[in-house]
């Protein structure tokens, strides 16, 4: 399928492609990147990374104290790199992979895709990709869903140019499957059933369902499970005797089941899942109004659309589903917005919506996406730094510790505002392995008797002089040990 099939009046060049998707890229993603404080599960994937690097333990991941069973390990080995890379940690390093996989997958859309896609369609997709709501709100944060659908996207766009280009059956079949098996150590299988929804409704197209037995994907099958094996036995090895298969388990079956199911909540799956891909889910009824040039066009259109549609609805329908679950839906959709946009001929009520005019919408996008991003980090970043409720925390555990002082943090489970303590920190499981050196010690409420009632540092004892409740209205408490 060549790019002179599908050509705009408009035809950039690749420098000037580039430019343009380096220049939205910025001005979407780095604006006041590193701003704002951590939120959400931003705090589950920096914390391990800072125990990894203050241990030398890569191979379990930390929050706290304990090991963390429920996500491999992949987000936390990038923030740790990122933090020993530029020297620094900070909210800015540690997003900084997430901008990175985003900016990865849009340089994939223009460059891998361009035989496919065509020279302006490629830019398009890559626009897209780069300027719709789920990308946007995902990519500025450290969260899995940026790196996990990232993984997802350069595997699709791999496999699906390259198949399309009749290159090599080896490197179309490899290739790709070296970023599903990277796609395993960020969160697991899931993007699994979203890639082979695309690789058999675009194979049961053309009539060739048979390459899904072929040597060479096979080689691609082992060679994904040997990345994630690599990791995997190791950690078996090491965590046995822990529940790690029944952490495991109940992640999955939790998707299923949904013990806290609500149904208000799961209603609105479906709606936020389409929320996601705005403004272009505005776009979507085009599709069908598009004048294809060829049948094998019109066949791969409906072969990503149905495989982007199915999976997407599947896994919204799951009782314990949330909308960022089928985001990897995101990425055969930009595919095929991009080729109805990129097509020779679009209707809309009865009359042809110029080529112009479609160029022009992305564009406009794209350009009042970065503008708004750009205006959010000079005018609303301010005020929303003023509500910070993390910072606050470690700063008032601060003020009572001495620069000389360590803070033992006795099983103190997920706490964001650690990642805020300037004092030097140190994990402990139980009491017995706090030194009795000790003066200052973060206790969770249920362990304050018996760190109040402790003879270990005999004669003095320790007692509370803070309790700070956070914004989730759980408790912690500052001790220190000292006279009566």
């Amino acid at each position: 399928m060549g790019a002179g099939r599908w050509t705009l009046d408009i035809e950039m060049s690749r420098a000037s492609s580039f430019c343009l998707i380096i220049a939205c890229w910025a001005a979407i993603y780095l604006p006041a990147l590193g701003s704002l404080e951590i939120k959400g599960e931003e705090g589950r994937r920096i914390l391990p990374a800072v125990t990894m690097l203050d241990t030398g333990n890569y191979l379990v991941p930390q929050v706290g104290s304990e090991p963390y069973f429920r996500k491999p390990p992949l987000v936390n080995w990038l923030v740790a790199a990122s933090f020993k890379i530029t020297g620094a940690r900070n909210e800015w390093t540690a997003r900084l992979p997430s901008v990175l996989c985003v900016l990865a997958v849009a340089l994939a859309f223009l460059t891998v895709a361009r035989r496919s896609l065509g020279p302006n369609g490629s830019l398009i997709a890559a626009l897209i990709w780069l300027a719709n709501f789920g990308t946007i709100e995902k990519g500025r944060l450290i969260e899995i869903e940026a790196l996990y659908v990232s993984l997802f996207g350069l595997a699709l766009i791999f496999w699906l140019s390259w198949w399309q280009q009749r290159r090599s059956s080896w490197l179309t079949w490899i290739v790709p499957w070296i970023f599903l098996g990277l796609g395993l150590l960020a969160k697991g299988p899931l993007h699994l059933l979203f890639f082979y929804f695309v690789v058999a409704a675009v194979l049961y197209r053309e009539g060739e369902l048979r390459k899904l037995f072929s040597i060479p994907h096979f080689a691609g099958l082992l060679i994904m499970t040997g990345i994630f094996a690599a990791w995997a036995i190791p950690y078996w090895l090491a965590m046995r005797g822990t529940n790690v298969a029944q952490n495991w388990s109940a992640q999955l079956t939790g998707r299923l089941t949904a013990d806290d199911f609500k149904v208000g909540s799961w209603l609105l799956n479906i709606p936020r899942g389409l929320a996601y891909f705005l403004p272009w889910t505005l776009l979507l009824p085009l599709v069908a109004k598009t004048k294809w040039a060829t049948n094998s066009e019109r066949n791969l259109a409906l072969a990503l659309g149905w495989a982007a549609a199915m999976p997407f609805l599947l896994v919204n329908l799951l009782p314990g589903a949330l909308p960022r679950y089928s985001m990897p839906a995101l990425v055969p959709a930009c595919w095929v917005v991009a080729m109805m946009l990129a097509a020779e001929e679009v209707r809309w009520r009865g009359k042809v919506v110029q080529s112009r005019i479609r160029l022009r919408w992305v564009l406009s996008a794209a350009i009042a996406a970065s503008v708004l991003l750009c205006v959010y980090a000079v005018a609303v970043v301010p005020s929303l730094q003023q509500r910070s409720k993390v910072k606050p925390i470690a700063a008032q555990i601060d003020r009572r510790i001495p620069d000389s002082e360590r803070l033992y943090a006795l099983d103190p489970d997920f706490q964001p505002f650690l990642f805020y303590v300037k004092s030097h920190l140190v994990y402990v499981s139980r009491l017995d392995e706090v030194p009795t050196s000790a003066r200052y010690l973060l206790v969770q409420p249920e362990r304050e008797r018996e760190v109040v009632e402790s003879e270990r540092w005999s004669p003095l004892h320790a007692r509370p002089i803070e309790r700070i409740n956070d914004y989730r209205k759980r408790t912690i408490i500052l001790a220190r040990v000292g006279d009566d």
